[in-house]
């Protein structure tokens, strides 16, 4: 299977080998975005709760009104990028053109006015939509769509996929396991994490312009460029009508929802189960990201060999095994250690192949409706993740406060057992739902087998002048 697919890329696609310099500047664009949206994933509701006393179901209700806003925000950019046209194509040029605002509306993210209850909580809402709904969407869609225009040749976008998933937690590594150590350096106050997102935001930065001057947009359609303009409900009928597309959504909000589940409880399951909320939790989170980074880049010959689809599903599989293993004793660490390491075992597959998933969701989508459409691909499945991903941070959030759950920004405090029982069982059922849907979704995905033919005719259909 292997050496066939090798063969067909080389026969019928007109593609480049993409250098390794390039798979990397390429994946620290990914870098970059989780530097930031990994502390939105994670320390942020720990922030807000316990440092400047915003009331978690107010926390909840704003990122999930929130992240509903974005998912038109989405919709709206996957428009302007695919009727964008510069110098530099439709994609790259925005992640030029949106770097120093998304590192400014981070900083402003923790920036949160001392004042009354309403005050900062319209602060929130207008701050993080601004980072999440405009400056994120707009750089971070862009992104994920120009890998489409890098190569056609679905090998490379496999390795475009491994290797950016495969880097990409390293963001998340270095702002999740290095912020509240240098929070409790800088002085463990809101400045301490100002001071500190300042640091993520100027590295983000770094890598995002470097992306931008390394990565090209090469793929040309010569068929695509006859076509005139595709009306809005029609290009919205061909997305709705891809059942891959709907197969790539979940699979992706399922891996936005996993990080969210164990990133937003795991700090409050070190600060009140294991009562260390510094190295315990940054422990666990550098074993599980460490393991995933691993494992991922391990996936890459198993591609090749048995295909995305079935790699991801044995995955899932193990996840699956590897959590309900935790329930058995929830108060150990060492079991705590086995969870996170399972789970990351379990999910790299997925993490490897989601975005190659997508490349090829994009040919597809030609192929059963004659328009392509990467950047509306990209930003419906990225809908999906940012929708889901809020849903579970409201849920979570709004079930620690039903469960009496208090406040500790004004001081040490004794959560009552009802918050302290809430906790564990978030964290214990929540990735067993991840994994059980992923296993679901997984099992109705085909793609794989019926791709190469899809290719070949569309290269023969191309080659005619037609889409």
């Amino acid at each position: 299977m292997k050496l066939r697919r090798r063969k067909m890329d080389k026969n019928y696609v007109k593609g480049h080998k993409l250098t390794w310099g390039t798979r990397v500047s390429y994946a620290g664009g990914d870098v970059a975005c989780n530097v930031i949206f990994g502390m939105i994933g994670t320390l942020l509701t720990l922030f807000y709760t316990d440092y400047v006393g915003i009331n978690p179901a107010t926390v909840g209700l704003v990122m999930l009104l929130s992240r509903l806003f974005d998912g038109v925000s989405d919709l709206i950019m996957g428009v302007i990028v695919e009727h964008t046209n510069s110098k530099w194509g439709k994609s790259r040029p925005w992640i030029l053109w949106m770097s120093i605002p998304y590192a400014l509306s981070a900083v402003l993210l923790f920036t949160v006015p001392h004042t009354t209850g309403i005050v900062q909580g319209i602060y929130l809402f207008v701050t993080y939509n601004f980072c999440t709904t405009v400056c994120y969407t707009a750089i971070n869609l862009p992104y994920g769509s120009l890998s489409a225009m890098m190569t056609r040749v679905s090998s490379e976008r496999d390795m475009l996929s491994v290797v950016r998933m495969g880097l990409s937690p390293i963001g998340r590594i270095v702002a999740v396991t290095f912020t509240l150590p240098l929070v409790k350096i800088f002085g463990d106050n809101q400045a301490a994490w100002v001071k500190t997102m300042s640091i993520w935001a100027v590295l983000a930065l770094i890598l995002l312009i470097n992306c931008f001057l390394k990565c090209k947009e090469t793929v040309v359609i010569a068929a695509k460029d006859k076509v005139k303009s595709i009306p809005l409900k029609k290009g919205l009928k061909a997305l709705v009508t891809n059942q891959y597309f709907w197969a790539v959504l979940v699979l992706w909000m399922l891996q936005s929802v996993s990080f969210g589940i164990s990133g937003t409880i795991l700090p409050y399951y070190c600060k009140y189960i294991f009562h260390n909320d510094t190295w315990m939790y940054s422990t666990l989170y550098l074993t599980e990201t460490l393991t995933l980074v691993a494992c991922i880049f391990a996936c890459a010959p198993l591609i090749g060999k048995f295909g995305k689809r079935n790699v991801a599903f044995a995955g899932a599989f193990i996840a699956l095994a590897g959590q309900l293993l935790f329930f058995l004793n929830p108060y150990s660490f060492p079991w705590m250690v086995m969870s996170c390491v399972t789970r990351a075992v379990g999910l790299a597959p997925l993490n490897a192949v989601v975005f190659g998933m997508i490349g090829d969701v994009v040919e597809f989508g030609q192929w059963k409706t004659h328009i392509r459409q990467e950047s509306l691909i990209f930003a419906g499945g990225s809908i999906g993740t940012k929708v889901g991903a809020g849903v579970a941070s409201a849920a979570m959030t709004g079930l620690l406060s039903l469960s009496g759950y208090i406040s500790s920004a004004a001081g040490a405090v004794t959560q009552p057992g009802s918050a302290l029982n809430m906790i564990i069982n978030i964290y214990k059922v929540g990735p067993v739902i991840v994994a059980a849907l992923a296993v679901i979704t997984l099992s109705f995905y085909k793609l794989d087998k019926q791709y190469d033919s899809i290719m070949k005719e569309l290269i023969d259909r191309e080659a005619r002048g037609e889409l």
